[in-house]
């Protein structure tokens, strides 16, 4: 039998209510904290026991809550609990003594019934600002299961440190087809292996963006919809793989809403940490590795540098490629192992992680396809790209990077194969990974799309392009993803319509 890991207990206690964006103490606090606000406006026989019934919910709530976790969310709300309660506790204290009750006036009372308001209020519009993220429901026909693998290069040394034998290594994480798991197993923990390790993703991330931690502090509360190391799915299907970079100084959890969709689809995606690139790294034995890369703030010195980075991501991908091959030959034991169709791979990544995914198509001629999420094509566009391509943007604007849209024209015509640019309306730069689910729905941030729609449109447009290119699905690509979007493409010399590649191995 499964053990529960610390904290399950905990994650069903703090796990939020759809569409509430409040865990079940925390509504319970929220009403509480009402009730006590609005007993004094009600007939003296019903504020007594409104007021008893107010602090019978709200003081066990605050206790459970303090012992699983305050969000700063409810500060607001405890806060505008105690300015209620200090206008309607003293009447029932004095009546209790057999004392005449005194009321304030109500143009005294007023200020304080309405600072009050206020600050109760300001809780569920701060949850809903800055939520615990809830991931959506896979729709493929398979569970998701999760685990987290650590590979080191022998081949190649460590670039961001001088010590002459240290080797490159990366964390992956894995999210494959899965059995379905017994009702009440906990769901894998969003950001990290532990909860612990979620914090500190969390806020090395917020940090890059020079927000206070304690503002996303819901998301390393989040569960995902994969059960960690879920047993493989019966019937002895091979599963595509999926290689994801996330963008610059993002971590591989970036896009989990992304991999399960896919992995219910029946693909196995393998979404790299690149150490001193990500936010942060934590590795195996605890070391913590935090990002070396920084712009100069020069134009063209940042293009060099980020060509570098991404040269460095484009091998980070392939030797995970290599490490998946021999998974799958069965090296070592591994319920993975013959389970996995090597032989048709795609690349793809947000942002520069966008860019590492074209550099690697074009180095590494395993790759079956290429997806780029948003990003700026860093790096030599020699020599042309083999493989389908899929471009994935919001819409060109008068703000946007007048060198993106030529030079993303660019990588796509060097093509041999037949590229698509899908212009997707609505999005935001970080509509294309998880942020939509927890970042404030700010248009200039995350876009117009919703919390709902955001992820839907781009694992289903993922979907199309990987379904046909891939999987060799008969369809017109370019139809399918109308569906999305505005749809150009650029036929290569194998003209239109790609056939699906031939197994490797």
């Amino acid at each position: 039998m499964r053990r529960r890991g610390p904290g399950a207990e905990h994650g069903r206690v703090t796990e939020t209510i759809p569409g509430l964006f409040l865990s079940l103490p925390e509504v319970l606090l929220l009403l509480g904290a009402v009730a006590l606000l609005v007993a004094r406006r009600l007939p003296p026989a019903a504020r007594r026991p409104v007021t008893v019934a107010a602090g019978a919910v709200l003081v066990p709530s605050a206790l459970v809550l303090g012992v699983v976790g305050l969000r700063w969310q409810m500060l607001p709300v405890l806060s505008g609990a105690a300015v209620a309660s200090a206008f309607a506790l003293p009447p029932l204290l004095r009546r209790g003594a057999g004392r005449p009750a005194w009321r304030a006036r109500w143009w005294l009372a007023l200020p304080g019934s309405l600072a009050c308001a206020g600050l109760i209020a300001t809780g569920p519009v701060a949850a809903w600002a800055f939520p615990v993220p809830v991931f959506p429901e896979p729709t493929g026909a398979f569970a998701v299961g999760t685990r987290v693998v650590q590979w080191t290069d022998p081949q190649r040394p460590e670039g961001f440190t001088a010590d002459p034998d240290d080797r490159r290594t990366v964390v992956v994480q894995l999210w494959y087809p899965a059995r379905k798991s017994p009702a009440g197993v906990p769901r894998a923990q969003y950001l990290g292996r532990t909860e612990g390790e979620a914090r500190t993703v969390s806020e090395a991330l917020a940090d890059g963006v020079g927000l206070p931690g304690f503002l996303v502090d819901g998301v390393p509360r989040a569960r995902s919809r994969a059960v960690v190391d879920a047993p493989v799915a019966d019937g002895g299907e091979r599963f595509p793989v999926v290689l994801f970079s996330p963008g610059s100084s993002g971590v591989r959890s970036q896009n989990t809403a992304w991999a399960e969709e896919l992995a219910s689809h029946g693909y196995l995606v393998a979404a790299l940490d690149h150490p001193y690139d990500s936010s942060v790294v934590v590795l195996a034995d605890g070391r913590t590795i935090r990002t070396a890369t920084v712009s100069s703030g020069d134009r063209d010195k940042d293009a060099e540098l980020a060509a570098g980075w991404t040269a460095v991501r484009a091998a980070d991908l392939g030797f995970v490629l290599s490490r998946l091959e021999r998974l799958d030959h069965g090296e070592t034991p591994d319920a993975l192992a013959g389970r996995l169709d090597t032989g048709r791979a795609a690349v793809a990544g947000h942002s520069l992680g966008g860019a590492a995914a074209l550099q690697a198509a074009r180095q590494d001629r395993r790759f079956d396809a290429v997806i780029d999420l948003d990003g700026y094509p860093h790096g030599p566009t020699a020599p042309a790209l083999e493989q389908p391509a899929l471009a994935l943007t919001q819409e060109i604007t008068a703000g946007t990077d007048p060198r993106y849209l030529p030079r993303l024209t660019e990588a796509l015509e060097n093509n041999t194969a037949t590229s698509y640019r899908l212009t997707v309306p609505g999005a935001g730069h970080l509509t294309f990974m998880d942020g939509p689910l927890y970042l404030p729905p700010v248009p200039s941030i995350v876009g117009t799309l919703g919390r709902t729609e955001s992820p839907r449109v781009v694992a289903a447009a993922t979907l199309a392009f990987l379904d046909a290119t891939v999987r060799g699905r008969p369809g017109d690509v370019a139809d399918a993803l109308r569906a999305y979007g505005t749809v150009s493409s650029s036929a290569g010399a194998r003209g239109t319509a790609t056939p699906a590649p031939e197994p490797r191995g």
